[in-house]
């Protein structure tokens, strides 16, 4: 299982009182799905998957990432694990503007340097993996919104992790563009990768093998 969530609960401070942002969430995801999580804006599906990527740790519950339970683990230890399993793609691609996009996919590995691994063959990899071998120098301002997000997949492939999250990675683009990178997505998911889309479009939502619907904190289908 890539993803296994017992009675997961989250809430925030407002005020002189907690806002419940999750409540008991049951979730099992496997390893090599295609998974989409639907929801209402406030439902909770962003809080669930910062959860799920160890960005933020549950109030209650308990959260299994490839059979390690979480509970408990450190800062230092939590950024370990993601580090193993866990790539992040986001709306905004988040590149640094002035850097190329080799440099941008390398990002990544200066946290972990290793001596024995070849960096920038292992980011123009990435690249050349997503499309865009011909543009390892070009910076961001010389890329269109969708090369954008293909360098920012590239770098959440640059771990060589076996899960990806992104939350709306379309969300920013074109229709037409859009597609392209979902069915980019598809291509990493038939290899082998456990993809968890954050959506709010149903369009997007069924690229998915199946669709999870959270609001008001509660999984209320997981079809």
């Amino acid at each position: 299982m890539a993803i296994e969530c017992q009675q997961l609960s989250h809430s925030f401070p407002m005020g002189d009182s907690e806002f419940q942002v999750l409540n008991q969430v049951d979730l099992s995801i496997k390893q090599g799905e295609m998974v989409a999580i639907m929801g209402p804006s406030g439902s909770g599906k962003s809080t669930l998957m910062n959860l799920i990527g160890c960005l933020m740790t549950p109030k209650q519950g308990q959260l299994w990432i490839h059979g390690q339970d979480t509970q408990g683990l450190n800062k230092e230890q939590l950024a370990a694990l993601r580090c193993q399993h866990i790539g992040f793609v986001f709306q905004q691609f988040n590149l640094l503007p002035r850097t190329s996009a080799l440099e941008n996919v390398k990002m990544p590995l200066m946290y972990h340097p290793d001596a024995s691994r070849d960096d920038d063959q292992r980011a123009t990899d990435c690249l050349q993996k997503v499309g865009l071998g011909d543009r390892l120098n070009n910076t961001p301002a010389q890329l269109s919104g969708g090369q954008q997000q293909r360098v920012a997949i590239a770098r959440a492939l640059v771990n060589q992790p076996n899960i990806l999250l992104a939350d709306e990675p379309t969300g920013a683009l074109d229709t037409k563009t859009g597609d392209e990178i979902m069915a980019l997505f598809k291509e990493l998911n038939n290899n082998g990768i456990t993809v968890i889309l954050v959506t709010h479009e149903p369009e997007i939502a069924q690229w998915a093998d199946r669709t999870i619907l959270v609001r008001d904190g509660k999984v209320e289908k997981a079809a």
